[in-house]
């Protein structure tokens, strides 16, 4: 039997949606509190007990972190149009060969609003 473990990460950042109409609120520069969800499925290993270890989870998406927290995600290299789509997939990319049982990256924009990416 399979087990999810989830782990939960923040970071701040600005961006803007260039793709959007003119007019269109996101298409002006803007912040959010981003919230993000690394999802690992696996079956529980009997002499550890867990999945994986949680901090494995964090230690895949601290150089990401870094790369993202406190900048304009515009111009991080791939995330041009940085929609919560875009973001989720960029992030899978980078975690996947790390992180062998990811199932799901989830973005949260904000309080009510957000994106679940299960893969390619």
């Amino acid at each position: 039997m399979s087990t999810t473990i989830i782990r939960e990460m923040r970071f701040e950042a600005a961006h803007f949606l260039p793709k959007t109409p003119e007019g269109h609120k996101c298409r002006r520069l803007h912040g959010h509190s981003y919230v993000i969800e690394i999802h690992v499925t696996g079956e529980v290993d009997p002499e550890t007990g867990w999945v994986c270890d949680f901090d494995e989870l964090r230690q895949a998406f601290l150089p990401l972190r870094v790369q993202l927290d406190h900048h304009t995600l515009n111009e991080v290299g791939g995330l041009e149009n940085p929609t919560s789509e875009v973001l989720a997939g960029w992030l899978w990319e980078r975690m996947i060969l790390l992180l062998p049982g990811l199932t799901a990256v989830v973005v949260h924009e904000t309080c009510t609003s957000r994106c679940v990416y299960t893969g390619p």
